[in-house]
């Protein structure tokens, strides 16, 4: 039976997309502290490029399994490698580079300033109105940002630059794949998506890994193959589907800005499992955080 109202339908698209983006945020937190743990067993570049691919190829199946087209039409082609440069390559080699300076947490904390740029760049480029309500969640957000590098004593010193100046690469080129898969949204299933843009994604940054160094299992821990299959299932093949849906959903910025709760789960499982400082400011940083997100869902 079709619903005579459009209102309560938009609002079930919306909320449709808020339960997608949480399952994302809080499976690229809890990604932060595994990869900081697998990168003393696997180097980082074929840790992030090969895992992705695995992630790929299940991804695959599951579309296939649902009956989902695997073909690319001829007009979304350069749409796909573009995306999945600016969502996938560039995101997955800085990022994990950045974790040899940074710790799990603070490297958390500088990517997702992510949303800083994406919701400022959706201006100009998309038209999303900066309202007074989604201002206010920006300045909430990045105030839970820097409670959270102020309470790591964060120091930009030349030891901890090259880190640095990697994670903020990721997060600006994050918000320009962002803004351009809203300008030119892909025409493909959100499993067929995804699985190309992880696999496109992935592939040179596992070769160019691999070229440097040659991981071998027999060096992972039991807790570091669990961290593998994590990093394949959940963080490739859930997350980035829900990521993905998220976008389709809901305004880039509001998207964006809901995943700064991502860095505060990062920096508390990290605290947890990895014992990285966690006090007074972090709780601060996720009290500012989660009311930046909820300002910005609302808006």
């Amino acid at each position: 039976m079709s619903d005579p109202s459009p209102i309560p339908a938009r609002g079930r698209i919306a909320s449709g997309g808020l339960v997608f983006l949480t399952v994302t945020t809080v499976a690229w937190g809890l990604s932060w502290p595994v990869t900081k743990y697998l990168i003393s067993q696997w180097p980082p570049l074929p840790l992030r490029g090969l895992t992705g691919i695995a992630g790929s190829l299940a991804l695959f199946g599951y579309a296939a399994l649902r009956g989902d087209s695997l073909a690319v039409p001829r007009d979304q082609r350069l749409r796909l490698v573009i995306s999945a440069f600016f969502n996938v390559t560039l995101w997955m080699a800085v990022m994990g580079l950045a974790l040899l300076w940074l710790p799990a947490g603070e490297t958390a904390v500088i990517a997702y300033t992510m949303p800083v740029w994406t919701a400022l760049l959706a201006w100009p480029l998309l038209g999303e109105r900066l309202t007074l309500r989604r201002v206010a969640a920006l300045a909430l957000a990045f105030g839970g940002i820097a409670a959270l590098m102020g309470a790591a004593g964060f120091a930009a010193s030349m030891t901890k630059l090259p880190g640095i100046l990697l994670a903020l690469t990721g997060a600006l080129g994050f918000a320009l794949g962002t803004i351009f898969l809203k300008r030119f949204p892909i025409a493909l299933p959100g499993a067929t998506s995804a699985a190309w843009q992880i696999g496109l994604g992935c592939i040179p940054v596992a070769v160019i890994g691999l070229a440097f160094e040659i991981p071998h299992v027999s060096v992972l821990t039991p807790l570091g193959w669990a961290g593998l299959v994590y990093l394949v299932v959940i963080q490739f093949c859930i997350a980035y589907v829900c990521w993905f849906a998220a976008l389709q959903r809901l305004p880039a910025s509001v998207a964006a800005i809901g995943t700064m709760a991502t860095p505060v789960i990062g920096v508390v499982a990290s605290a947890v499992a990895l014992h990285e400082p966690l006090g007074v400011g972090q709780i601060a940083a996720l009290v500012m955080t989660l009311t930046g997100v909820a300002l910005a869902t609302r808006s």
